[in-house]
């Protein structure tokens, strides 16, 4: 079945993080996002409160992240960090994982570092999606294969009461050996094997790489019900010119292209 416009404006969490981001833009995000119904505006800590004020009265979350976007601070901080944001109008948490942590094999760490979050979040009734920041993964860890590193951690966040597992931050460059910095996000590879080493009572996000409207049916099919993107408006006009000009023939699928880094 072809998806309605509901289908896909509802799997956007529309990103309002480069860290140049003024004011300004922050307000003209969210009332975007507002005027498109996505699920949600995924905002730095600090945004939360305005971000609340700009969308009250629409059926658009707003979510924070938390330890954004390398996933290095403490514990506790996190676990504030997620407690303060609720505090001002978060119902989503967007945390990233200790990345270091996860290659050293410390699973207690990671586990009560995404608990921590979780656990207050839940407090709050806000749901949280854990962050792995896969291109960090690509040669293992561990011990492990890559693969079996994104299935441990898909395992540990379960355990740990994550509600969704998440590709990518969107910010995780990695140096390539010419000295610039290169990132792929979500990957079909990434999602198809996310979504098989979770239960039912877990989502999965896709962020990353996700910029036109075949890129984000293809997440879709792939059995993800998140995607975070900046190109909002372009996917979702894209759906509607194409639905006015009766082009979203469901026998005709074209193959949306991800995994191409950024945002």
């Amino acid at each position: 079945m072809k998806p309605t416009y509901h289908d896909l404006a509802k799997m956007i969490d529309h990103s309002l993080l480069h860290p140049t981001m003024t004011d300004k833009e922050l307000e003209d995000g969210c009332r975007l996002a507002a005027r498109y119904g996505v699920a949600s505006v995924c905002v730095k800590p600090y945004a939360v409160k305005q971000a609340a004020e700009w969308l009250r009265g629409s059926d658009v979350f707003v979510g924070a992240v938390i330890g954004f976007p390398h996933g290095n601070s403490c514990t506790e901080s996190k676990r504030y960090e997620t407690e303060l944001a609720c505090r001002d109008g978060a119902v989503e948490i967007d945390m990233v994982i200790n990345i270091g942590k996860a290659l050293s094999g410390d699973w207690a760490y990671v586990e009560q570092d995404i608990k921590a979050v979780c656990e207050e979040a839940h407090q709050h009734g806000a749901r949280v999606k854990v962050i792995f920041e896969n291109d960090y993964l690509t040669n293992g860890g561990a011990g492990l294969s890559s693969d079996d590193l994104k299935k441990k951690l898909c395992e540990i966040s379960e355990q740990a009461g994550a509600d969704w597992v998440k590709t990518s931050s969107g910010y995780g460059f990695v140096k390539q050996t010419d000295g610039t910095y290169g990132y792929q996000g979500a990957t079909e590879h990434d999602l198809a094997l996310m979504r098989a080493s979770c239960s039912e009572k877990v989502q999965v996000k896709a962020a990353g790489g996700v910029r036109d409207l075949d890129g984000l049916i293809q997440v879709r099919k792939l059995g993800a019900s998140r995607c975070g993107a900046t190109a909002t408006a372009g996917m979702l006009d894209e759906f509607r010119r194409r639905e006015k000009a009766g082009e979203l023939d469901p026998s005709e699928p074209r193959q949306g292209k991800i995994g191409t880094g950024g945002y």
